[in-house]
């Protein structure tokens, strides 16, 4: 599970991980202020009603004496009247080892400790932010205990009604942010999709080479990539030049020395000869097959029907096979498109069919199966005596001849080989279900 996700988060968008990137911190950056404030705020407050406590201690204990019976007074009272407020939330109290004076706001009770934390409360139970101080007097043996405290709900109620806005603040700024990140990054990717779109252009032939500006960052590649199509159009029209060229200046003396051989009297020369010729025929019909193979001018841009190139090719073997009886079943879909000119696609098929036609029995199979990846994969199976395993990494060999009694060059497999390797793709041979070889061609889809 693990993994699946890593590799779904390697295989996300460049817009996609720039945006999950942002939410990652943009999210990371609330939550902490969401956290942070509150326990900011409340201190600030815990702190500046903590300095004003600190001013009525001083104030109590600047007025505070006592008599000569040892009881506590007052001399000035708090000017706070919610010290006269039963209950108000403030309070102070003096307190001797005999005696014990405090405000009205106490009423009949005292500050009184948890066992636990010893953490102060009010006559009403609420927790008190208390301070505390002990005093001695020369003429009085003993301390006097000088508290005032405050109840610190109200702190936290006005911290709680901030927080109910700040969240508001920070879900709008939130979406804000993100709105905005987003936008930049649509409006910074944006020259890549235009690149995007210019590929796609260039891969249906309609055009030969990227023509938009674009920024300082991306220019550079751009100009790369031009000069690189560039280089190989001119390099498979090159190509196919002279593979014609070729081919027309080896035909003529190739035909002349072919009749002469015909001309001869002598059997036993004719076969000396007609072997080395055709050997020769072979390699040049190898050769040109391979510079075939550089496609057409606009190869980014081609694409084949395999199941319509099944049907052709199998009408021109039904006839030349037509003694054998052989029946070849078309099971792909009508609708696939492969990334393959149709000269090279019917140029590996059409080996591969030829074998079957050679070796089946009576029947061959053709259907496709759909791989994870951007593959189709053309399954080509006959009921005839197959190759032996260990000798399926050779036939793909060029000149390897299963069987020298059958006509062939041997170089077959090979050319397919080749081809789908250029295309990148493969070709796999095994047993198949029905008895004989399976051929599998791996292409790549056409794209849409």
């Amino acid at each position: 599970m693990r993994n699946s996700k890593l590799q779904a988060l390697k295989h996300l968008s460049l817009r996609s991980r720039l945006v999950f990137a942002s939410i990652v911190w943009l999210t990371a950056m609330i939550l902490a202020a969401g956290v942070t404030v509150p326990k900011q705020v409340f201190n600030y407050m815990v702190e500046d009603t903590t300095d004003q406590l600190s001013l009525y201690l001083d104030k109590l204990s600047a007025s505070i004496n006592v008599d000569e019976d040892g009881q506590l007074t007052l001399s000035n009272a708090l000017a706070d009247p919610r010290f006269s407020q039963p209950y108000s939330g403030l309070y102070w109290s003096a307190q001797t080892d005999t005696d014990l004076l405090r405000s009205r706001s106490l009423w009949d009770k005292r500050i009184t400790y948890t066992k636990l934390d010893k953490a102060p409360f009010g006559p009403k139970s609420e927790r008190l932010i208390l301070l505390e101080s002990t005093l001695y007097f020369p003429d009085y043996d003993g301390p006097i205990t000088v508290r005032v405290g405050i109840d610190e709900q109200p702190i936290k109620n006005t911290v709680a009604s901030l927080m109910g806005q700040l969240w508001i603040i920070l879900a709008l700024l939130y979406f804000g942010i993100l709105f905005i990140i987003i936008i930049q990054v649509l409006w910074s990717l944006n020259p890549l999709t235009k690149m995007r779109k210019e590929l796609s252009q260039v891969r249906a032939g309609n055009k030969n080479s990227l023509e938009n500006d674009y920024p300082s960052e991306v220019s550079p590649m751009v100009s790369d990539l031009n000069a690189l199509l560039f280089h190989y159009q001119e390099l498979l029209e090159r190509a196919r030049n002279h593979s014609g060229n070729l081919s027309h200046a080896l035909k003529t003396p190739l035909s002349v020395i072919r009749n002469e051989i015909s001309a001869l009297e002598d059997e036993d020369i004719k076969k000396r000869f007609e072997g080395p010729i055709s050997q020769i025929q072979s390699q040049i019909d190898y050769h040109l097959g391979r510079t075939r193979m550089a496609g057409s001018k606009h190869i980014l841009a081609v694409k084949t029907k395999p199941s319509e190139r099944i049907d052709a090719i199998s009408l021109a073997f039904d006839k030349v096979y037509a003694s054998r009886g052989v029946t070849l079943i078309n099971e792909l879909d009508s609708d696939i498109e492969i990334a393959v000119e149709k000269t090279d696609f019917d140029e590996m098929v059409g080996n591969l069919l030829e074998n079957a036609y050679k070796w089946s029995n009576s029947l061959i199979r053709v259907y496709s199966q759909h791989g994870q990846d951007d593959n189709i994969r053309i399954v080509i199976e006959d009921d005839g005596p197959g190759i032996p395993d260990d000798k399926l990494a050779q036939v793909t060999r060029r000149g390897f001849r299963l069987d020298e009694t059958t006509p062939g060059s041997g170089l077959g497999l090979n050319i397919v080989n080749e081809v789908a390797h250029s295309y990148r793709g493969d070709l796999t041979l095994s047993r198949g279900s029905l008895g004989g070889l399976k051929a599998i061609l791996s292409i790549k889809k056409a794209l849409v």
